[in-house]
């Protein structure tokens, strides 16, 4: 998500647009791909952590009495295409970046001297998640056919008023955290700095809840400790992609 944008600007060139030739050749891009770089070790590290974590529970029988469906080669598999995917989202960021810009001028147009408008990319969102609504409500009429689960909307037994609050207080959690990732991008331009700096304090927040949460209880010293080691590779990241960008 991060890298492609620019790889493809690099065949195609449009203006204010960074390409990764551009950014090998100057030194705030260098320092923006180490920063990317450091970021993958960091992932790799917390993932190293999370197999440690799943041998740990695994001998003191705590998945098998916990959960019963636990399988970690399933979940790494799904995370990774999930990861993969998700970085279609900066795809649609940027190739609906002319309607942001055409909500940006309409703004300066009418606040002459002011800067960028801070939610113009709230136009993209609009058609990108279209997308994902469409694809989430389809799959859940098709569960909710297939286990016959309807009536759970309007069941009276369960909680139905707490229910739907925090199903909508998660979805506008969901939704905030790309409300402030196109108020920073406005700012620093959609290149790999921003989108980076976005996954990386996804993963490192994720991270830093696991060990507030206490899922890591009843692991080893050995497993706490890579995960910490790449929480901290993921901070240096962050720091590395921040500080390239201020040399732009």
């Amino acid at each position: 998500g991060s890298i492609i944008p620019s790889v493809y600007y690099n065949f195609f060139p449009a203006e204010g647009k960074d390409t990764i030739t551009g950014m090998l050749n100057s030194s705030w891009g260098q320092m923006v791909l180490l920063g990317i770089l450091v970021c993958v070790v960091g992932i790799i590290i917390c993932g190293r952590a999370g197999t440690l974590k799943e041998r740990d529970l695994t001998a003191n029988k705590q998945i098998e009495n916990e959960n019963k469906e636990y399988r970690f080669g399933l979940g790494i598999l799904v995370a990774i295409v999930s990861g993969v995917l998700s970085a279609c989202f900066n795809f649609g960021i940027e190739a609906g970046k002319s309607m942001a810009d055409i909500a940006n001028a309409a703004w300066q147009a009418q606040h002459p001297g002011q800067g960028n408008f801070l939610y113009s990319n709230n136009v993209t969102y609009i058609v990108i998640l279209w997308g994902g609504l469409s694809t989430n409500f389809i799959w859940c009429m098709i569960l909710n056919a297939r286990n016959k689960t309807f009536s759970n909307y309007t069941d009276g037994k369960t909680p139905l008023l707490k229910n739907y609050i925090f199903s909508a207080l998660a979805g506008t959690t969901w939704f905030l955290q790309f409300f402030f990732y196109g108020m920073g991008e406005s700012k620093l331009g959609n290149g790999a700095s921003s989108w980076i700096l976005h996954m990386a304090s996804i993963i490192l927040i994720a991270n830093l809840w696991g060990l507030v949460l206490k899922e890591w209880k009843g692991v080893s010293k050995k497993a706490v400790g890579t995960l910490v080691a790449g929480i901290l590779t993921i901070v240096l990241s962050v720091l590395l992609v921040g500080y390239g960008n201020s040399l732009k």
